[in-house]
């Protein structure tokens, strides 16, 4: 974490039968997205490949994508859970509404876009973000012989 946020000590208000978060406001949500993302975006993935009329063995750098569960997880390792914030039960954090948003759509930006420009698989993309073509397809059926009656059993 670049600014290895701290979580001060819990005062008797907060607890308050229990009920404190441990991500104070939504500008330190969003400060732990912001470290999440320059994280991921200067990590890329090496991905294995062989180059070249002899195939010689070599690592290529590929962009990491960002994901809802790489920023989940990436809260869990440092600072604590983070999916009530985003599932707000009982609207307890209806404070971090609009930050959770902005965080959702900048992480499906990333994706879209990188679908879009091939950096990431388009179709693993569409999926991911319900972006799928609808194609209807009708289907009519037509007969093979114009002659031949309805009933063919020849009677």
């Amino acid at each position: 974490m670049n600014q290895m946020i701290q979580s001060q000590p819990i005062t008797k208000e907060q607890n308050n039968m229990g009920r404190f978060k441990l991500i104070e406001t939504p500008e330190v949500l969003l400060a732990l997205f912001d470290d999440y993302k320059a994280l991921t975006k200067s990590s890329p993935i090496k991905k294995h490949v062989f180059v070249g009329k002899d195939g010689n063995a070599d690592y290529e750098e590929r962009e990491k994508p960002l994901t809802f569960e790489g920023f989940k997880n990436y809260c869990r390792r440092n600072v604590c859970e983070v999916e009530q914030y985003f599932i707000n039960p009982d609207n307890r954090y209806n404070d971090f509404i609009s930050i959770c948003r902005a965080i959702k759509d900048e992480i499906r930006e990333d994706q879209i876009i990188g679908g879009m420009t091939c950096i990431y698989n388009p179709s693993i993309t569409q999926r991911l973000n319900n972006l799928v073509d609808k194609i209807q397809t009708e289907v009519i059926e037509q007969p093979l012989f114009n002659d031949v009656p309805t009933n063919d059993s020849g009677r």
